[in-house]
Formats: C-alpha cells, sequence, structure tokens
C-alpha cells in the first residue's frame, strides 16, 4: 500500500511540473521549474525520502519510477528550451528592417602622417633620377663612422649621442651607411640612389626623437660638380613645396662631404618676408614664429662627397660625387605646421585622423 501510494505521488507530481514546463514562457522560468522539479530539494527528491518507510523489496521498484519520472521531466525541460529558442528566433527574423536607414558608417584607416610625407619625399626623387635603396638598422662601425670619415674621437661616436649595442655594433644614426654598402656592392659608379628609414641617437624634445626617420641622396659619376649638386637640390625643394620656394647655401662641415653646406628654404609660413600674413603666426615682436622673421628655415644638410669615402670603397680617384640628407620628420611639421614632433608618435586618433 505503502508503494502504490508513493508511485501515485510520484505520478502526479511528474504531470504537474510537465504541464508548468510545456506553459513556460521564459528561459529564466524554465530555469526556475527545472530546479524545483530535479534539484537537491526538488519535489521528485521529496517522495524519495519516504523510500524509508519501503521494504527492502520495494525500495527498487520506486527508484526505478522515479529514475523514470526524472527522465520524462528532463525531456519536457528539453522540448521547451528548444521552443523557446525557436520562438526568440523567429521573432528576431520578424524585425523589420529599414534599408534606407543610414548606416553607423565604416572608420577607414590610413597610412600614418611620416610614411606619406615620406613616400611624397621618394617620390621626387624618383621622377630626378635615384633608386630607392634600404639597409639594415642595426648597423657594424665600419658602414655608420669609419667608411664616412669619422674620426675615432668625433662626437657622434659618444654613447650620448649613439646607442650602441655592442662595442662595434650600433643602432645606425643616419641612412648613410645605405650609401657604402651599395657602392661596395656594385663596385663602380655611375650609380644614383635614395637611402631611407629609421635612424637612432641620444636625443629627445619637442624638435627631437630617439627614433626618426631620414633620406639621403647620393649622385656618383664621372664629371659630377657643386653646380650638380646645387640644381639637385633647387629642383627637389621647390617640387617637394612650391616652384617659389627660395633656395640658399650656407657653408658647413660634415665627415663624409667636402665642401659641404646647410641648405635653407624660405620659410612656408611667411614665404620668406619674415612677417606672416596670419597675426596669429607672428610673435609678440610681430615677426614670424616659425622663421624669426629671418625668412629662412634650414631644411636639410649637402656636400660633395668626400675623397676619402670613395678610398673606403675603392672607387676611382678621379670620381665625383655629391650627397645629401633629409629628416622626413622636419618636413612633415612644415608642410602640416606641426611644432612638436612627439605626436607623431602618441597614436591620438584625433590628431593622425587629420591626415
Amino acid at each position: 500500500m505503502v508503494l502504490q501510494a508513493l508511485i501515485e505521488e510520484l505520478g502526479a507530481e511528474e504531470s504537474n511540473l510537465i504541464k508548468t514546463i510545456e506553459a513556460a514562457l521564459s528561459s529564466e522560468e524554465l530555469e526556475s521549474l527545472r530546479v524545483k522539479a530535479i534539484g537537491k530539494k526538488g519535489s521528485l527528491t521529496k517522495v524519495l525520502r519516504g523510500m524509508g518507510k519501503l521494504s527492502p523489496d520495494d525500495r527498487p521498484k520506486l527508484g526505478a519510477a522515479a529514475n523514470q519520472a526524472r527522465d520524462r521531466v528532463n525531456n519536457a525541460l528539453e522540448h521547451a528550451k528548444k521552443r523557446l529558442e525557436n520562438a526568440a528566433l523567429e521573432a528576431e527574423l520578424k524585425i523589420q528592417l529599414d534599408l534606407s536607414e543610414p548606416s553607423a558608417g565604416l572608420s577607414l584607416g590610413s597610412s600614418h602622417p611620416i610614411m606619406q610625407v615620406q613616400e611624397e619625399i621618394l617620390s621626387v626623387m624618383d621622377r630626378l633620377g635615384f633608386q630607392r635603396a634600404e639597409g639594415p638598422e642595426i648597423e657594424h662601425d665600419f658602414y655608420n663612422f669609419e667608411a664616412l670619415n669619422f674620426p675615432h674621437n668625433h662626437p657622434a661616436r659618444d654613447m650620448q649621442d649613439t646607442f650602441f649595442v655592442d662595442e662595434n655594433v650600433v643602432l645606425r644614426t643616419h641612412t648613410s651607411p645605405i650609401q657604402i654598402r651599395q657602392m661596395l656592392a656594385q663596385g663602380e659608379p655611375p650609380m644614383h640612389i635614395s637611402g631611407y628609414g629609421r635612424v637612432y641617437r641620444h636625443d629627445q624634445d619637442a624638435t627631437h626623437s630617439p627614433m626618426f626617420h631620414q633620406i639621403e641622396g647620393l649622385w656618383v659619376d664621372h664629371g659630377v660638380h657643386l653646380g650638380h649638386l646645387k640644381g639637385t637640390i633647387t629642383a627637389f625643394l621647390e617640387t617637394l613645396f612650391t616652384p617659389e620656394t627660395g633656395v640658399r647655401f650656407r657653408p658647413s662641415y660634415f665627415p663624409f662631404t667636402e665642401p659641404s653646406a646647410e641648405v635653407d628654404m624660405s620659410c612656408v609660413m611667411c614665404g620668406g618676408s619674415g612677417v606672416a600674413h596670419d597675426p596669429a603666426a607672428n610673435n609678440e615682436h610681430g615677426k614670424c614664429k616659425m622663421c624669426k622673421g629671418t625668412g629662412w628655415i634650414e631644411i636639410l644638410g649637402a656636400g660633395m662627397v668626400d675623397p676619402n669615402v670613395f678610398g673606403a670603397v675603392n672607387f676611382p680617384k678621379d670620381i665625383r660625387g655629391f650627397a645629401f640628407g633629409i629628416g622626413v620628420e622636419r618636413v612633415a611639421m612644415l608642410k602640416y605646421g606641426i611644432s612638436d614632433i612627439r605626436m607623431f608618435y602618441e597614436n591620438d586618433h584625433r590628431f593622425l585622423s587629420q591626415f
């Protein structure tokens, strides 16, 4: 009699649970019913507590009946879960999309402003007949200093100016080692190359960075003279900026060129007048802030290749050539009116998206 009563109670509880499960309207409600039915304190589990009143022969019969009820409730839960998932999918598919609504839009990336300016400079040099060349950024002392006529006591060899990897290995301080490698590889003139890439120096402030980009031009051939250098640089700057750009040369010193010159160009802000058209671009004395009223801005270094450099690469003694180097960041700052070089490397999307 006790076994029969417990089995009937089990069946009634199972029936009520299945009806409730089939009527469930959400996954949260379904989870609550699962706990209520077959959890540790579930209604089906409570029925089994009466097993202690049964004889040893009847207990397996109640256990088997309970397992069958639990399986049927689990099946009902599984069917209800699928029913709710299908209903949610159908509701989602019934949502009407207005295809005429404007989209959120895509934010497309672009080339970094430094890379844009580098490509612009190289393109101008391509048109002037230079061929692009690259080299390693970790460089041996021979290519970075010795072959370029740097004496052993030159300040550039000091650790305060150069990043040393080892006693004779450095992070290149300029792109000139590319010239040495190209001359050694080719073995004889003529050659016209534009070496470019990253260079490294112990220097950091608003106008200098420990890592920056440089481009150098090298033109080697028979009969090359200073007039070729001046004509090439003038054409280069007039093409890179504007045809009205003024160019002047000032005597200077570089270990790898002789004679050497610093090259100035007319100020991009005031056009060489010393007074900017926009009053905001002038200082408290009414002079252009960029050129400090001089009308000129230093833009690059240049010169005729020193014979000692040709000697280091075993070129003929009667060969001549000229070289010049320009900082990409310097050009970018002038073209875009940027006063702090560090802005290029802060990865501020508000700044980069302007280019």
